[in-house]
This record gives structure tokens, C-alpha cells and sequence, in this order.
């Protein structure tokens, strides 16, 4: 679906954000950036807890408020130029997953500094990547229905978050052979904190299925004030809503502290760690903020139909030299490597089209620094509802892949289920793709892939076979 155009622009805001011409209202694009914000304001709290709760080499822990400001101002910051040199509904903040690599696999190998310069570092060869073109080039090569089988995965995998960040779907502890998860914490749905995600979940397709206008960021704010009440007035213990407990804040206003902004050492890794190693860290996180990325964008940009006939994203080279800075940017602050948001799906699901939804985020990110006890009050079992819903919505896409043809289905389908079977985007793609260019070769229509394909799924293969590669080079 290319971008509709319904009236004539009103305003300079609307004329540069092509508002109107993407179908869309200022409205919905507020309101689109304010569920986008309540479905990833977690990232305040998880981001400190994941980097603060690990020490470098030299037994150092990083300050948890120092943390909390870095994370929201350089999502702040990266959100708003996504949202300005962008213009895609696309939010940025620290990647899950990337910041577990600084912390639990740089970091006890150099210190924090030399840590996050590595972070920088491979930002720059991001940026890199995209001014050379070949960032662009590799999504461009990318088969249209393995962009939908994307897209797909995309949509069961933060499903599967909203299911189990709320609790409602666990594992089971201690137990080998059996299951990996279950129902609830015991096997059954039991617990406030769960009832409150599953009455979100009711009240979410409720009002999608009436087509209520600001029905995923109005049933946040509904089952936020549920949580909120009901956890004034049942005896639930704190750590049975996970890590944000919706209790009014005793104090509304934070001061920042930007204590950590510049602490890094752009080349101090190489004086701590071989160079075989250090290469293969930088080559695990390249690969892991690429292809994120590039599957958050195409999924996005196509839920929200900005995809052109050929299925190319608008203005993509700007949109990835943005991503590199962010990680570039991430890594300066010490805030981990910053990268493109799957959750800025709950604002299109709310409508928005434009990168303006993308600067009412950044600017509720920029709100967080000093409001940082306000922003987290949101539990996970309130903003949940919101990726289950979008889940469905990028599901939908399943349609549009032809499952007939086997030399497609097939990538797809193990691109698809790859993503949420494994807690990885980049898992995903990889084993798509590695399925694609195998599947393609033995039935004699190895021409027909493309090239920077073919040295894609090579790159992925060796991502797969890390530890027999290092095992073979002596790393391990």
C-alpha cells in the first residue's frame, strides 16, 4: 500500500510531515505517540536494571539514576530526529538484548568506558554501512513476501512479550523435560496483576472491535487507573507486578543527573581483550542492531502502508543513518546501543503515519528526565494489552504470502516462527534467510538470488556457528 493522500495540508507542520497526505490527522499522530511512549517507557526501568545490576572487569557498577536519565535522553534525543529527518512513526531507545551483550559479555572483560566506546565503535561502522549503501542495498534485496514473513514474526514476537511480561504466560522453574512455559505462574491464571492484563486485553478488542478512535493508548490509560486502584486496595505484593508497581508516586518531580553523558573509551578494548575477540563482540553486535532494525522498520513502515509498490521503505537511507547514530549516541552516554523500537507498532496501531508522532514521543522521553517517577507508573500488565493487539494487527499480513510456493513458504514460515520461539528478530531473519538462498539453490534457481543475499546468509551463518568458529580460532 503506497501513501494516500486525503486534503490539501492546513499548516507548516502538516505540509512537512505529510499529515494529510499519509491519511492521517494530527490527532491521531499525538495520539499514536503517546501509546507508542506508554508501550516502551519500560525501557526507563529495565535498561538500569539490566546495566546496573552487572560490574566490569574491575568490579564497577554503573549509578542506577545516572542510568535512568542517560536511557531517556538519548531516546529522547535520536526519537525526535527520527521523527524530523525520518519522518517515520519510529522510536528509539537502549535494545533489549544489546545491552545484556555490554553487560554481561563486554563488561566483564574491560571496563564500563571501554565497553561503550565498543558500543560507539560499532555505531560508526553502522553509519558506515549506511553512507557506503550497503545497509540500504541489503534490505532493498530482500524478496517481498520474506519482508511480510517478517513483519508476521514480528507480530507474534512482541505478542509473546505482552503475554509474558504480564504474566500470563511464564516458565516453568525447575522442571526438566516437561514444557518450556505454562499458563500463569502455577499452570492457571491467578493474581490481580494478571487479571488486570486480561481485562486490558478485553477492553483493548473491545474498542478496536467498535473502532473506537485512541483505543489502544485509551484503554493504557483505563487499565493503568485499574492497576493503580487496585493495588491501593488489595493486599498484592510488589514483586507480583514485576518491576513497575502502579502506586502514586511519592514525588513527581526527578532531577536528572547526567553524571555518565561522555564516560567512554573509544579504543580502551584494545589494550584489554585479542583483537580475534574483540572483533567477534563487535561483529555479534553489529549484526544483532542491523538486522533488528531492519526488521523493525519493514515492519512498521508496512503496518503502517508507507511501503511503495515495490515494497521499499521512504527515505530509508535517512531513517538508518539516524539507527547508526542512535547507537553511536547510546554508546557515548553510556546508555547501551540505541536502536529502532518494535512497540512504535502500538502507534500505528493508534493511527499514526508520520514522524510527528515519533517527536510527541521524543518529547514525553525529554518529560521523563524530569518526570521520571510519573512515567514509570505504568505497569507492564497495562501497556501489555497494547502488543497484544498490535501483534494481531501485523498478523494480518500472513495473507499476503503466497503458501503454494514452497521456495518461499518455507523461509517464511521458519522466519515467522524463528522470532518467537527464540526471543529474536535477528534470529528470524537469519534462519529465513539462510533457508531461502539453500531452498533456492537446490532446486537449480540460485540466479535468482541476490547477491548481497547470498553474502547475508553467509554473515548469518556464522553468527549461528559463533561458538564452533570461536572454539576453532582458540577465542574459547
Amino acid at each position: 500500500m503506497s501513501e494516500l493522500r486525503t486534503g490539501a495540508p492546513s499548516t507548516p507542520v502538516d505540509r512537512y510531515f505529510r499529515i494529510s497526505d499519509r491519511g492521517s490527522t494530527l490527532g491521531r499522530e499525538i495520539r499514536g505517540g503517546f501509546a507508542t511512549f506508554f508501550t516502551m517507557a519500560y525501557i526507563l526501568v529495565l535498561n538500569p536494571i539490566i546495566l546496573g545490576s552487572a560490574q566490569d572487569k574491575y568490579g564497577h557498577h554503573l549509578d542506577p539514576a545516572q542510568l535512568v536519565t542517560v536511557t531517556a535522553l538519548v531516546a529522547a534525543v535520536m526519537t525526535v530526529i527520527m521523527g524530523v529527518a525520518g519522518n517515520l512513526p519510529l522510536a528509539l531507545a537502549a535494545g533489549l538484548g544489546l545491552n545484556a551483550v555490554v553487560a554481561f559479555q563486554l563488561a566483564p572483560l574491560m571496563s564500563w568506558p571501554d565497553a561503550m566506546g565498543l558500543v560507539v565503535l560499532e555505531g560508526l561502522l553502522i553509519c558506515a554501512l549506511v553512507v557506503t549503501g550497503l545497509r540500504e542495498a541489503v534490505m532493498h534485496a530482500i524478496p517481498q513476501q520474506l519482508k511480510q514473513a517478517i513483519s508476521v514474526g514480528i507480530g507474534l514476537f512482541i505478542a509473546f512479550i505482552g503475554f509474558v511480561d504480564a504474566g500470563f504466560v511464564t516458565r516453568i522453574p525447575g522442571e526438566t523435560g516437561s514444557v518450556p512455559v505454562q499458563l500463569g505462574a502455577s499452570g492457571h491464571l491467578s493474581g490481580w496483576p494478571v487479571f488486570v492484563f486480561c481485562l486490558g486485553v478485553l477492553l483493548t478488542v473491545a474498542l478496536m472491535a467498535r473502532k473506537v478512535k485512541g483505543a489502544i493508548l485509551l484503554s493504557i490509560v483505563v487499565t493503568t487507573v485499574v492497576a493503580v486502584v487496585v493495588n491501593e486496595l488489595a493486599d498484592v505484593p510488589a514483586q507480583a507486578w514485576g518491576l513497575t508497581v502502579p502506586a502514586v508516586p511519592d514525588d513527581l518531580v526527578a532531577a536528572p543527573d547526567f553524571g555518565l553523558v561522555g564516560s567512554f573509551s573509544l579504543f580502551g578494548a584494545f589494550g584489554q581483550i585479542g583483537l580475534v575477540t574483540l572483533v567477534l563482540l563487535v561483529f555479534t553486535l553489529l549484526l544483532s542492531d542491523f538486522f533488528d532494525t531492519m526488521g523493525t522498520v519493514v515492519g512498521v513502515s508496512s503496518e503502517a502502508g508507507l511501503l511503495d509498490e515495490d515494497g521499499k521503505v521512504p527515505h530509508l537511507g535517512r531513517i538508518l543513518l539516524v539507527d547508526g547514530a542512535a547507537a553511536v549516541a547510546g554508546g557515548a552516554a553510556s546508555a547501551s546501543s540505541n536502536t529502532s523500537y518494535i512497540e512504535s507498532a502500538a502507534g500505528v496501531g493508534e493511527g499514526a503515519r508520520t514522524g510527528f508522532a515519533s517527536v510527541v514521543t521524543g518529547g514525553l522521553f525529554a518529560l521523563a528526565l524530569f518526570l521520571t517517577p510519573l512515567a514509570t507508573v505504568v505497569p507492564a500488565q497495562a501497556a501489555a494489552p497494547a502488543l497484544v493487539a498490535v501483534g494481531f494487527l501485523l498478523m494480518t499480513q500472513v495473507r499476503h504470502i503466497d503458501w503454494t510456493s514452497l521456495d518461499i513458504a518455507i523461509p517464511a514460515f521458519l522466519t515467522i516462527v524463528v522470532m518467537p520461539f527464540t526471543y529474536s528478530i535477528t534470529n528470524g531473519i537469519g534462519a529465513g534467510f539462510l533457508a531461502y538462498v539453500v531452498i533456492k539453490a537446490v532446486l537449480g534457481k540460485a540466479r535468482e538470488v541476490h547477491w548481497l543475499l547470498w553474502a547475508t546468509a553467509a554473515l548469518f551463518a556464522v553468527y549461528f556457528a559463533i561458538d564452533p568458529v570461536e572454539r576453532l580460532l582458540g577465542v574459547k
